[in-house]
């Protein structure tokens, strides 16, 4: 049998019919950017997320790089990080002039480890940017109280995260704003990169509008000094699609994630499943375990025709983006173990429980 990790032409093939009508609509409507469909993905998922704002713009990072600018963080600034993360977390703030802290996270949900943030903050310290991390937000009320208490900012990276909630509330309703990306490998994936902003500030959401469009919201009178970070109007139409299925494939994942729970109890101590805080409702973007010999275990998945990936083998402190910056010394030891341990097996809507039982099978009767 052959386990993909992830395939995304089902997604496709599923609502068809749905698709070819959004692409016909969008042609028809000779409308191409910045219209109808983009107007209405932003009410439809300022809705889903409980917040009075959405700002769509061009992908994760610019969402999380946007919110940074609109809240005038830049050089001079540090923004607290987790150390377990994809690079674009620590890019984003890079790319605002500020400085990426990073804070080690938690062995059990790879999410930033509320419990070391303080040691971090610094006079200069601006904001924390905690990542929803594998579909599971992070500890958010210790969070929020800690930048309550310091008068910082809570940034989002809800990068992971469509359709997580925390404390019964959605993820981006959470903080101060939040980074969405609908990358095309996200549980709401567009065909294509695309990003949005969530917030229930007023004037941050209005910044973002600006800075997304060369500083305009106004044809031609720009009151400052923007990017072009735009989403097409056809990739706004199939994620309108997508995002009427958002709970339903979020439901079959979770189904997924039961049956890895339960079937994996079995492979031995060694294999570190995942956990689940209990005010979290997790959507299980990735199913990660941690294993000592991770990468003999993924040679022998895939020895069985069982797709897997590593998130992520390169921590950004330990990455040469980051090499010749304080962060580079900084003592994480946490994030360097997962690094060497983690492991992402199949996971998808569009998996079916024949497979998931297969790679259960295969890792249960591994011998070591």
């Amino acid at each position: 049998m052959r386990v993909p990790f992830l395939e995304l032409k089902p997604t496709y093939l599923e609502l068809k019919d749905e698709f070819d009508a959004a692409y016909h609509r969008v042609m028809d409507s000779g409308w191409y950017l910045l219209g109808k469909e983009l107007e209405a993905l932003e009410t439809e998922f300022a809705k889903y997320c409980q917040v009075r704002h959405c700002v769509l713009v061009g992908n994760g990072l610019e969402a999380l790089h946007l919110i940074l600018r609109a809240m005038d963080i830049g050089p001079g600034d540090e923004v607290i990080v987790p150390g377990h993360t994809f690079i674009a977390t620590w890019l984003a703030v890079s790319e605002a002039g500020a400085l990426p802290v990073p804070v080690d996270v938690d062995q059990d949900t790879c999410c930033l480890d509320p419990n070391k943030l303080e040691a971090a903050i610094t006079p200069r310290t601006k904001a924390i940017m905690p990542v929803h991390l594998y579909g599971q937000c992070a500890a958010m009320k210790p969070i929020l109280e800690i930048g309550a208490k310091y008068n910082l900012k809570v940034i989002e990276d809800a990068a992971q995260a469509q359709g997580a909630k925390y404390c019964g509330k959605p993820a981006g309703s959470l903080g101060d704003a939040a980074g969405f990306s609908f990358y095309p490998g996200k549980n709401l994936g567009a065909f294509g990169d695309a990003g949005a902003v969530t917030s229930n500030d007023d004037e941050i959401a209005l910044r973002v509008r600006k800075l997304r469009n060369y500083g305009s919201v106004v044809k031609y009178q720009h009151e400052c000094k923007g990017f072009n970070s735009r989403v097409d109007e056809l990739r706004c139409a199939m994620l309108r699609v997508k995002l009427t299925r958002l709970d339903e494939w979020n439901q079959r994942r979770k189904e997924f994630a039961a049956l890895y729970l339960d079937g994996l109890a079995a492979a031995g101590a060694e294999l570190k499943l995942p956990v689940v805080s209990p005010e979290n409702e997790m959507i299980w973007h990735l199913f990660v375990v941690q294993h000592p010999q991770r990468d003999l275990l993924q040679k022998k998945l895939a020895d069985a025709g069982i797709g897997s990936l590593i998130h992520y083998p390169i921590p950004p402190h330990r990455s040469q983006a980051y090499a010749n910056e304080p962060s580079a010394k900084a003592d994480l030891p946490v994030s360097d173990q997962l690094a060497d341990t983690v492991l992402s097996l199949p996971m998808g809507p569009h998996l079916n429980k024949e497979q998931i039982e297969y790679s259960i099978e295969n890792i249960v009767k591994l011998k070591w």
